[in-house]
């Protein structure tokens, strides 16, 4: 049977909420229009609040009207796809919830007149997990192993320890291959194509070692402030919230052996792999290599923009970093001796997710202004480009050397219009394809990496720099990466117009 025909329960719990109408929606919205959910469908919200009779489609419809990439819904394909979309008033933490919901998919599943695929999506604070997951798994609302999966979203755990012990309660309470764990970064497009780039192109991975990369630095720095986030940042923090996750992820893919097969398990495990093979963290390098800064008050994109400790539900002698870059050394055969730079932050100059291999200056310098070593820069965000920065001559009598780009571009090189990172996670959950999601030693593995700096912070509370909000960080985090004669890079053209802090 194709997955077309296989019927789909898609439960939301917090379905009234910020994901929801930012993203979930959106993304269902627009996999239906484009013809990829099933024929048979149906999405609850679920919501302890009752809602007037079509408040929640009115709320979801400014949703899809704000940030759907197709723009503005249609009346007619809307009103088609309200018929599959019902607000579901429940309280997460009663019994009366979960049974009134199985009696409504059941119902579906005779209506349709076949057991549905169910997924169910966690878009709740981690708090809510544990009581949720008992509660589907006491009324057996996801007992089938093969037809059944639970969408996590992050933050997966605070630490180690919360992040095993949720491990551990979900897998008593489903199989391993029923968890999602969800990092919208793998749903991006450059992202994915990280893999196609290097193991489709032969003409790179020889290449791809410590024989001739001289480093590598993967930034993902943001304009945005904390804004009204406060209350969960201030918990949680830059390491914590993307370093852990995101810069970690973006490490396992580019540093990964290439694996047997494009599965979801080898893949998995290549990526388990090479993190550990991270070395660790120690108190000493913990200060040593790694940065941490809060930004201060400063101008963001021509407006003014206060200090970390002056935003909203932030303690006013809060220790929590806003920006964070570290060294990480990988040692493996193919690694060792390479150091990567990881570096992100909040209240930057730019938004942008880079990642720049460097490579090993030439051997032969028989050119006096061959000075600027080959360069290949992915940018996931927002130019959604890979850039090859090599040397040419300069057209001319005299043999002058300019460093020169080759591009692909997304949006020159397409038609087709890139969809959101969500409606690609959301389809794979769907058709049970876990490739681009998270195995339960991946997320511990990465907590291991991030543990030993949390320890070392906790005792060196005195260590945190200070950034003007609109620079590009603190200057420590130059000094850091200078000890490899080299300084932060964008895009090839930014490296030539980017403002000094």
């Amino acid at each position: 049977m194709s997955f077309k025909n296989t019927p789909a329960n898609i439960v939301i719990f917090g379905g009234f909420g910020d994901l929801a109408w930012r993203k979930l929606i959106p993304a269902f919205y627009n996999l239906y229009i484009s013809g990829y959910l099933p024929d048979k469908f149906a999405i609850y919200g679920v919501h302890y609040q009752g809602l007037p009779e079509g408040a929640y489609e009115k709320h979801m419809l400014e949703g899809v009207n704000l940030f759907s990439r197709r723009g503005k819904a249609k009346a007619a394909e809307w009103k088609k796809f309200t018929d599959n979309l019902y607000f579901f008033q429940g309280d997460f933490t009663i019994d009366e919830t979960y049974s009134r919901l199985k009696a409504t998919l059941d119902e579906n599943d005779k209506k349709w007149k076949t057991r549905a695929t169910r997924l169910l999506y966690y878009s709740v604070a981690p708090s809510f997990i544990e009581v949720i997951s008992n509660s589907v798994s006491k009324h057996n609302i996801a007992s089938q192993r093969d037809k059944d999966r639970i969408v996590v979203e992050k933050p997966f755990g605070t630490d180690l320890a919360s992040a095993k012990a949720l491990n551990d309660l979900l897998n008593t309470l489903f199989y391993e291959n029923q968890i999602y764990r969800i990092d919208h970064y793998l749903g991006k497009e450059v992202v994915q194509n990280i893999a196609a780039f290097r193991f489709a192109n032969y003409i790179f991975e020889p290449l791809w070692n410590n024989k001739f990369i001289d480093q590598i630095q993967i930034s993902v720095t943001e304009s945005v402030s904390v804004g009204t986030r406060g209350s969960y940042y201030d918990k949680s923090g830059a390491l914590r919230d993307m370093v852990q996750n995101h810069l970690l992820q973006l490490l396992s893919l580019v540093a990964m052996e290439c694996p047997g097969n494009y599965d979801a398990e080898d893949i998995r495990k290549q990526k388990v792999k090479v993190l550990k093979k991270v070395r660790p963290f120690t108190t000493a390098t913990a200060i040593q290599d790694v940065v941490r800064a809060q930004y201060t008050r400063g101008e963001v994109k021509g407006k003014e923009q206060v200090g970390y400790k002056e935003e909203t539900n932030v303690a006013r002698s809060s220790t929590t970093e806003t920006y964070v870059a570290m060294k990480v050394w990988i040692d493996n055969s193919r690694w060792k001796g390479v150091p990567f730079y990881l570096r992100t932050g909040k209240s930057l100059e730019k938004q942008s997710s880079v990642i720049v291999v460097q490579f090993k200056d030439s051997p032969h310098k028989i050119f006096k202004d061959d000075v600027v070593p080959n360069r290949l820069v992915i940018s996931i965000q927002p130019e959604q480009k890979i850039s090859l920065l090599f040397e040419g001559k300069v057209p001319g009598l005299e043999m002058k050397l300019k460093p020169l780009e080759m591009d692909f571009s997304y949006h020159d090189s397409f038609i087709e219009e890139a969809p959101e990172a969500y409606e690609t996670l959301l389809l794979d959950a769907l058709e049970g394809d876990a490739t681009q999601f998270i195995r339960a030693d991946q997320v511990e593995t990465a907590w291991s990496i991030v543990m030993p700096i949390l320890n070392a912070w906790s005792k060196e509370k005195g260590d945190m720099k200070k950034y003007k909000a609109g620079s590009w960080g603190p200057k420590e985090a130059d000094e850091l990466i200078k000890e490899g004669k080299i300084k932060w890079l964008m895009l090839p053209e930014e490296t030539k117009t980017t403002k000094k802090k």
